[in-house]
Order: C-alpha cells, then sequence, then structure tokens
C-alpha cells in the first residue's frame, strides 16, 4: 500500500537522518513547527456542536438489515500526529420482536435495536428504504351470538278461512244380505208346438238414409265426475288405461311438488281411489304416458327435467302404489312428449322428443320391466318430433304420428321392424300449420286412424290411413265451431267407431266428437 501523506508533512528521508547536517536540521524543525502550530489553529477553529434536536417518534420496526461490510481499513498516519478514526464497528443487536398483538389487530413494533458504534466521518450514507409492512395479524375469534331478543306482541287473529268445497262423495254401503228364494212353483205342462208358418215375401229395399257425419258434444248430463286429487297444483300431462283388475289407473304430474303421480281407481266410475307418488327425485313427470305391461303391472315413461332425460317407471304391483323408475335415456335434452305402448315381442318401446337435436327418437325396451333400453333417431331432417303418439298396427309393428316444426305437417312413421331400427315417413297432411296434438290408434277396419289440430284453422282433424303403413291418409274436419281441437284423444269404441276427446279453446270446454263411420268421414255410404 502507498503511504499518503493527508497533511502535506514533507517526509524526512531515513537516510539523510544520519547526516550531521544541522543547517539541514533547524530547517525541518522549523518547518515541522510551523505545520503544528498551523493544525493546532485549524482545531481551534471548529464551531460548537449544537444542542440535540428532540426525539422523534419511534417508528414501525422495519425487517433488520443485514450487516453492512466492513468499512476500509484507514491509512497509517505521519509519525507523531493523531492517526484517523477506525474503522465502523458492527451493526447493533437486533432488537427482541414485540408480543404479538391481539388477533385480528395490529401487533404493536418491538423496541429499537441498539445504536451501533459510529462510523468513520466520512460522507453521510443514504437513507435506508423504509421496512416492509409487518403481516396483518390473524383475524379475531367471532364475538358471542346476542342475547335472544323479546317476544313480540301477538298479532291480530286473522280472518276465517274460506270453507273448504265439499269433500268427495264416499263409496256406496255394502249391498245387504239376499232375501231367501221363494218357493218354487209347479212347472205347467208343455203345449203342443205350433206348425211352421209360411215364409213371407222379401219387403222393398228402404229409402236411403240421410248422409252421416261425425257429430260433436259435450259429456252428458249423467256423466260421474269426480274429484280425484285437490291437493295443490295437480292434473297436469295425464294418461288414462285400464289395469289388468278391470279399474282406470291414471298418471299424472304434481305441478306443485314437481312429482310424478299415480291414482288407482277402486271402482269402474273411479268415485273413489288411492294416490301414489311415484317419483320425487327432482322435478319429474311432465309428458307421461301409460300402459299394461306383459306382466299385467303398468309402466309409465315421462320427462325428468331436473337433468332432461328420459325416465320410466314399472309398477310394482296393479294399484302402483309403488314403483322401480329408471333412467333410459340421457344424451342431450331428451324426454318430451313420450308416448308408450307394448310391442308385438311383449316389450315396452317409446317415442320420444330430442329437445337438443330437434329429432324424432324411439327407444325399444330390452325386457319388460324397461331396466334397460335401445335408443334409436327416426326423424332428423329439420325439426321433426313433437307431439308423438304410438300405437302397434294391424301387422305388428309400431306406427307413429307427429308433428315436423320445419314444415308444420302431420307426418307418420312406420316402422319396418319390432324394434324399429329402420322405417318408412309418410306426410299425411301439409295445408296450413297442422300435425300438433296428434294421437293415434288403429280402427276397427285395421288401419290407422289419427286425431290432430289444424292451428291455422283452428279446426279438430282426422286423418284416416288408405293402408297398414299409412302411406296416404284421407283427412276431414270434424269440428270448426270456433277455435277447437288443441288435446286430442282418439280411441274406437265398443261399437267400432272412432272417438275423439278434445279442448274447445274459445269457452274453455271439454268435447268429444263421436264418428258415425269407421273413416269418420261425413259422406260415407257403402254400396
Amino acid at each position: 500500500m502507498k503511504d499518503k501523506n493527508l497533511l502535506n508533512i514533507p517526509v524526512i528521508p531515513q537516510d539523510n537522518i544520519m547526516k550531521p547536517n544541522l543547517n539541514s536540521a533547524l530547517k525541518m524543525l522549523g518547518k515541522s513547527m510551523f505545520f503544528f502550530v498551523l493544525l493546532i489553529a485549524v482545531a481551534s477553529c471548529s464551531g460548537d456542536v449544537g444542542p440535540e434536536g428532540p426525539e422523534g417518534p419511534v417508528g414501525p420496526q422495519g425487517i433488520p438489515g443485514g450487516q453492512g461490510k466492513i468499512g476500509v481499513s484507514g491509512e497509517d498516519g505521519v509519525d507523531g500526529s493523531t492517526g484517523p478514526r477506525g474503522v465502523a464497528g458492527s451493526a447493533g443487536v437486533d432488537g427482541s420482536t414485540g408480543p404479538r398483538g391481539i388477533a385480528g389487530t395490529q401487533g404493536v413494533a418491538g423496541p429499537a435495536g441498539v445504536d451501533g458504534l459510529q462510523g468513520t466521518a466520512e460522507a453521510q450514507g443514504v437513507v435506508g428504504l423504509p421496512g416492509a409492512a409487518g403481516a396483518q395479524g390473524v383475524a379475531g375469534v367471532d364475538g358471542l351470538p346476542g342475547a335472544a331478543g323479546a317476544q313480540g306482541v301477538a298479532g291480530v287473529d286473522g280472518l276465517p278461512g274460506v270453507a273448504g268445497t265439499q269433500g268427495v262423495v264416499g263409496p256406496a254401503g255394502v249391498a245387504g244380505d239376499t232375501g231367501a228364494q221363494g218357493t218354487a212353483g209347479t212347472q205347467g205342462e208343455t203345449g203342443p208346438a205350433g206348425e211352421d208358418g209360411v215364409d213371407g215375401s222379401a219387403g222393398e229395399d228402404g229409402v236411403d238414409g240421410d248422409n252421416g257425419f261425425a257429430v260433436y258434444r259435450a259429456a252428458p248430463a249423467n256423466t260421474a265426475i269426480s274429484r280425484l286429487d285437490s291437493e295443490g297444483n295437480v292434473g297436469r300431462y295425464t294418461s288414462i288405461t285400464i289395469g289388468a283388475d278391470g279399474l282406470p289407473i291414471i298418471s299424472y304430474y304434481d305441478w306443485g311438488n314437481g312429482d310424478l303421480k299415480v291414482a288407482h281407481c277402486a271402482d269402474i266410475a273411479c268415485t273413489s281411489k288411492t294416490i301414489s307418488t311415484l317419483d320425487s327425485e327432482g322435478l319429474v313427470g311432465e309428458y307421461t304416458s301409460i300402459t299394461i305391461g306383459a306382466d299385467g303391472l303398468p309402466i309409465i315413461s315421462y320427462l325428468d327435467r331436473t337433468n332432461f332425460d328420459l325416465k320410466v317407471a314399472h309398477c310394482d304391483d296393479i294399484a302402483c302404489e309403488s314403483a322401480t323408475d329408471v333412467m333410459l335415456d340421457s344424451e342431450g335434452l331428451v324426454g318430451w312428449y313420450t308416448s308408450i305402448t307394448i310391442g308385438a315381442d311383449g316389450l315396452p318401446i317409446i317415442s320420444y322428443y330430442d329437445f337438443t337435436n330437434q329429432n324424432l327418437k324411439v327407444a325399444h325396451c330390452d325386457d319388460i320391466a324397461c331396466e334397460s333400453a335401445t335408443d334409436v333417431t327416426l326423424d332428423s331432417v329439420g325439426a321433426a318430433g313433437e307431439f308423438t303418439s304410438i300405437t302397434i298396427g294391424v301387422d305388428g309393428l309400431p306406427i307413429i304420428s307427429y308433428y315436423r316444426w320445419t314444415n308444420f305437417d302431420l307426418k307418420v312413421a312406420h316402422c319396418d321392424d319390432i324394434a324399429c331400427t329402420s322405417k318408412t315417413f309418410s306426410t299425411l297432411d301439409n295445408a296450413g300449420i297442422v300435425g300438433r296434438y296428434t294421437s293415434i290408434t288403429i280402427g276397427a277396419d285395421g288401419l290407422p286412424i289419427i286425431s290432430y289440430s289444424d292451428a291455422t284453422n283452428q279446426n279438430l282433424k282426422v286423418a284416416h290411413c288408405a293402408d297398414i303403413a299409412c302411406e296416404s291418409a284421407t283427412d276431414v274436419t270434424l269440428d270448426s265451431v270456433g277455435a277447437v281441437g288443441e288435446y286430442t284423444s282418439i280411441t274406437i269404441g265398443a261399437d267400432g267407431l272412432p272417438i275423439i276427446s278434445y279442448l274447445d279453446i274459445t269457452n274453455f270446454d271439454l268435447k268429444v266428437a263421436k264418428c258415425s263411420n269407421a273413416l269418420c268421414a261425413p259422406y260415407f255410404r257403402r254400396r
């Protein structure tokens, strides 16, 4: 290290010290005395230290900084003069951490650490950055619940409730014992047989009667009407059939609770009943359709609106007091407008609408209880498959009527096999917006017949198929008085003639149309 003369005092070479040169020595001593006096004068010029300022407030404790590097050693002073101050002392020991604050509030800052020794009087260091804020304290524990408020003043008594509706008429009493049979009278003698009369001549042909036509009428005055279920908002999407016990059984939707329900009638006129809730998992039971399986037990198809699936409930007994429900199709939004029947193979088959793809689909059950099924898309051209209705033709094959929304047409799909894996399509009516609310059955002549709505004219119409596959049909308007024809249902009466129930929209009435001939045509007459 090179020596540095801070006071600019001449350095006397060592080899000159040994030389006996008095003049030089005196000169050197004089110069030394001069600089010494000068040093004292400079030192005496320093001002007094000012008074100590007031102590500032204690700031929050910063994160302890790392220990500074050891300062550079000062240079050796000139002989005889005071050496420079030593290197700066190491940083003071960190102050102890203050106690943790109450939960939820910020902890109190710990005391400042002990000041380190003052370093060399060099230029003042740059002020350090403030320490990072301490972490927020843990959230305080929830306070205890407040005391219960005083009980409010009793409210004013409410008005008396409206009188309830009259209850259902109770079942007829038990029939009395049969009276004792009277004594049989003595049988009279048999009279002699009379002779056969002469055959009469053939009468002339009668005059031809007027042309027949369909008759629509409201329910007869002596119709027995019973209220089966009045608990809440119930009775939508009904479907009825006759059970193996000869008694009616009805599936329907409980809108208030979102459940599938069944009412099993206790007598033919259904004046009393047993009601059962079959499925209550979510919103279930819309678009119900019921039939009787080959095992004699009811089976019901319906929509699970919560999951948008097609479901089936197979009843465990004739009265359907309980059932086993199964999800058959869950591919997208499916299960609208279900219709169920039993195929020629004894297995249930269901037509329904695929809302996601706007297609007509069919599910053919793999067993009597329909624990699984094979589903097939029948019509995927445009939007097709609403208002489906299915039955089995005299050829043993399923046939389905439905509405094609794309062209507003009435269509029919005749299956080519029992499982309906292939089919033949026919458009039966395309005159306006037609084909909603379809219902299909097989007439006494073995041909399909379909009731449906003509939305353009707000009429009730019927299409009688010309062949088993219904590749063509004759359509007839049955009722055109006012706005009529929605929610149709068709069947064949005991006299072999079609009968149709439907809604009169104008008057909000239930109506029935009884056809006067098998074709349901107004001008039908045999030669």
